[in-house]
């Protein structure tokens, strides 16, 4: 009896041992998870450099819009239908560049060579890894906009506007609140480095021109303003200048406003001298409010990110989550970098090249190569909505690589950021041309 028993248990087991593997292969039969499979995004952050701040922001904002698509599996509340597979987990993959040029390459190639498909560039010295990435066919974000970035176009994506046009943004906005019949005087003030004279272009120039200025001349701060720039503010004022721009930091924008507000210098009734001051991201108008208050009033800038209290989908989405993931940073969010923001922009780009790529190709994750991302990836994003993370829709492909068809302008007003105007993108920048953006005036 003992021994019939043990022939049935080994008959059974026998039967089991073939019959599961057959029902785990048939339809409607058991199957096994497919394995989890890490996907890297991220690049190089420039964490210890005079923008570490808004650099530190931007990584937090890919860190946790990572979190929030592995526990959604897709790329945005407002694109349900893009899905991001439940088998794959996304991670930031990084290193700190140290905004030092010298860095870039081992930085690059040592994050290439952990498996990553695509890359990020910190904003350091492009000119030294737009080459390699051509080389490599690799496409990447980029806190960069250059003219040898768009004319010809490389394989580093744009999703903000270069520094001279948002300079004209400002213009464009000045010239609409213009009331005189005389022609405004405008004048540069700007950095005096490399960034800062960069803006000085004759196709600047042109189209101030064009939009009726009458040039005065150019005076330089320094990169890091450490003294009232009392001199270069009544140079402005003996001059009769009604707008000025430029490129500087905040660490020039808001000594010099607090300089000229104690001058008697600015734009609006609170100032004796009428005088409009013009800058360009990342010369934000949000922190720069949030440090001055009414003292900004009057205050103009191009190309900003949005600010904490705007009441878009995606703001409201973006401030939600830093209250759920970093509650600490969220307690008084409004001196927190706007850079944060901008992570979940490159981020999301990042990840929806992914995911394009693994649906046009049918391929896995494991057999994607950088150069499978780029061109299935990258030049198929078209219409990407950011709902008011970025002022118009992204489009890329192999001859577009800038993404925005326009320049919003804020203001503070009141001690707040406010968007006063959204104005087309011109691609002034040498090189490039005018018209070279086909949506340009649409």
């Amino acid at each position: 009896m003992i021994k019939n028993k043990w022939v049935l248990v080994s008959c059974l087991s026998l039967i089991l041992l073939i019959v599961l593997p057959m029902l785990a292969a048939c339809p409607g039969g058991t199957t096994t998870p497919a394995a989890q499979e890490t996907v890297y995004i991220g690049g190089a952050f420039a964490n210890t450099s005079p923008y570490a701040e808004d650099s530190l922001a931007t990584m937090y904002g890919y860190q946790d819009y990572v979190k929030w698509v592995n526990e959604n599996h897709i790329i945005a509340p407002w694109y349900p239908d893009k899905k991001f597979p439940s088998n794959l987990t996304l991670e930031v993959l990084w290193q700190d560049d140290q905004y030092q040029a010298t860095n870039i390459l081992p930085i690059y190639e040592s994050l290439m060579a952990k498996g990553m498909l695509l890359y990020r560039n910190s904003g350091t010295a492009p000119e030294v890894l737009a080459p390699q990435l051509m080389k490599d066919r690799v496409g990447a974000v980029s806190m960069s906009c250059e003219a040898f970035l768009l004319s010809p176009p490389k394989t580093i994506f744009t999703q903000f506007v270069d520094f001279v046009d948002c300079l004209a943004a400002d213009a464009e906005w000045f010239k609409s609140q213009w009331t005189e019949t005389r022609k405004p005087r405008y004048a540069f003030l700007t950095a005096d480095n490399e960034a800062g004279r960069s803006v000085i272009t004759p196709e600047l120039k042109g189209f101030m021109d064009d939009l009726g200025y009458e040039f005065v001349g150019s005076s330089f701060v320094d990169f890091v303003v450490t003294s009232p720039p009392t001199t270069q503010l009544l140079w402005l004022k003996e001059n009769e200048v009604d707008l000025t721009i430029g490129f500087c930091i905040r660490a020039a924008t808001e000594p010099i406003q607090r300089e000229a507000a104690r001058l008697g210098m600015g734009w609006g009734p609170e100032y004796d001298y009428q005088i409009c001051f013009g800058w360009n991201y990342p010369s934000s108008i949000s922190p720069f409010s949030a440090d001055l208050g009414e003292l900004g009033n009057g205050v103009i800038s191009g190309g900003n990110l949005p600010d904490w209290d705007y009441q878009n989908e995606a703001c409201l989405w973006v401030i939600g989550l830093l209250e759920e993931y970093r509650p600490d940073l969220y307690a008084n969010y409004h001196a927190f970098s706007h850079g944060y923001h901008h992570g979940y922009i490159e981020a999301m780009i990042q990840v929806e090249a992914i995911r394009l790529t693994l649906e046009k190709t049918g391929k896995s994750i494991d057999e994607l190569k950088p150069v499978d991302v780029l061109e299935n990836g990258f030049w198929n994003i078209k219409d990407f909505d950011m709902k008011g993370l970025r002022p118009t829709n992204l489009n890329y492909s192999e001859t577009e690589v800038w993404g925005l068809s326009g320049v919003n302008v804020t203001q503070c007003q009141n001690g707040k950021p406010v968007e006063v105007g959204v104005f087309p993108y011109h691609l002034l920048l040498p090189g490039t041309g005018k018209g070279l953006n086909p949506l340009e005036g649409s």
